[in-house]
C-alpha cells in the first residue's frame, strides 16, 4: 500500500529534524505498548468510540492496554502525530499483535467473525 507522504527531498534540510521529532514521544509510547501487549486501544476522552471498543473487548473477555491522549478540547496537536504515523484519521486506533485493525466498528466486525481470536492465536 502506498500512502501519499511528502518526499524528504522536498523538505528543506533545516526543518527535517523538527518534523522527525515532532511529538515523537507519543508515537514511541504507542509503539512500546504495541510491542508489549497483544491488543492496544488508543483513544481520547469524551469520544464514545473508544468506550465502545473497550466494551466490546470486555464482553469478549479479551485483555487490552488502553492509552488515552487528550480530549476534544485538548491534545489534538499531539494526537496528530499518531494520525500521521498510522494514516488512520480517527480514534480509537486499535492494534492487534502490532497490526492496525481500524476503529471500534472494525473491531466489532473482527470479534463477530471470529477473526480477532484467530489473530490472537497466531
Amino acid at each position: 500500500m502506498n500512502r501519499n507522504i511528502l518526499d524528504e527531498a522536498q523538505i528543506h534540510p533545516a526543518i527535517r529534524a523538527a518534523i522527525a521529532n515532532a511529538n515523537a514521544d507519543i508515537v514511541n509510547e504507542v509503539k512500546a505498548a504495541i510491542e508489549s501487549n497483544a491488543v492496544v486501544v488508543v483513544g481520547m476522552a469524551q469520544n464514545p468510540h473508544p468506550l465502545r471498543a473497550k466494551a466490546a473487548l470486555n464482553a469478549a473477555n479479551i485483555p487490552y492496554k488502553y492509552l488515552e491522549y487528550g480530549s476534544y478540547l485538548s491534545g489534538w496537536r499531539r494526537r496528530n502525530a499518531l494520525k500521521m504515523w498510522t494514516g488512520w484519521p480517527t480514534f480509537p486506533m486499535i492494534f492487534v499483535k502490532g497490526t492496525l485493525v481500524g476503529g471500534a466498528s472494525d473491531l466489532k466486525k473482527l470479534i463477530a467473525s471470529g477473526e480477532l481470536i484467530q489473530m490472537l492465536k497466531a
